[in-house]
């Protein structure tokens, strides 16, 4: 399997690592806020030089892309851009939220017919999120939602719901019905869990043009109040 370099800056955590044959080699992260403009490239450059030593070549770049902040999105979309450009290379985008539920679909206890809901925070009661199945295919389409009590009671009155993400934990008072299930772990995107998406992306060749590439700006949703979300 090829060696990825792997690229996590769509909110407050900030992240890089690299794999190969299903394993993470390394890994670089940083929790401060604001602060990547200031450490990813480092990260990165940090990175390449460890494949490099090691006479490993990286063969793609993948890059979470979105939703996620504006300003940490263009910065985490130039430098991957510059990697691939610099090292003929090809990107390949994940969805930040299809991101945020790996390490819960690793859980032991979670059931077949689970659906899961991460949420990235925003201002007051407001999410970003997509709800998935266990195949991480999407059930409800990425939307800027404003959490009420009858949000997701469509998808609630069947299998348990799975929420997480640092926009998770302003719900728990709103959200009370019982096949809701909360986990506090899991708040932030990872560099490390995108391997599992990037080396099937990777093997079918779902790669991005990168000229004409854009990530998913949060400025691009608006928000609804809905009954629910379908």
């Amino acid at each position: 399997m090829a060696v990825l370099l792997h690229i996590e800056a769509s909110t407050e955590c900030c992240s890089v690592a690299l794999s190969e044959d299903g394993e993470v080699f390394f890994e670089k992260r940083n929790s401060e806020e604001r602060s990547h403009a200031k450490v990813l490239a480092p990260f990165v450059e940090e990175a390449i030089d460890h494949a490099d030593s090691r006479g490993k070549r990286i063969e793609a770049v993948s890059l979470s892309s979105g939703p996620g902040s504006y300003t940490s999105l263009r910065i985490a979309s130039s430098t991957a851009k510059g990697v691939c450009y610099g090292r003929n290379i090809p990107l390949i985008a994940l969805p930040t939220t299809a991101i945020m539920c790996v390490p819960v679909l690793f859980r032991d206890d979670l059931p077949e017919e689970a659906l899961l809901c991460p949420m990235i925070d925003a201002r007051r009661t407001e999410v970003y999120t997509t709800v998935y199945d266990r195949a991480l295919n999407p059930v409800v389409p990425t939307s800027a939602v404003v959490v009420t009590p009858e949000s997701f009671a469509e998808q609630l009155d069947k299998p348990p719901v799975y929420f997480f993400g640092n926009g998770a934990a302003k719900c728990k008072e709103i959200i009370t019905h019982p096949n809701a299930r909360f986990l506090d772990e899991h708040r932030s995107p990872q560099a490390k869990w995108m391997m599992p998406l990037a080396e099937r992306a990777f093997l079918e060749e779902r790669f991005e043009e990168i000229a004409y590439f854009e990530p998913f700006y949060l400025k691009d949703f608006i928000a609804t109040k809905p009954k629910n979300l379908l």
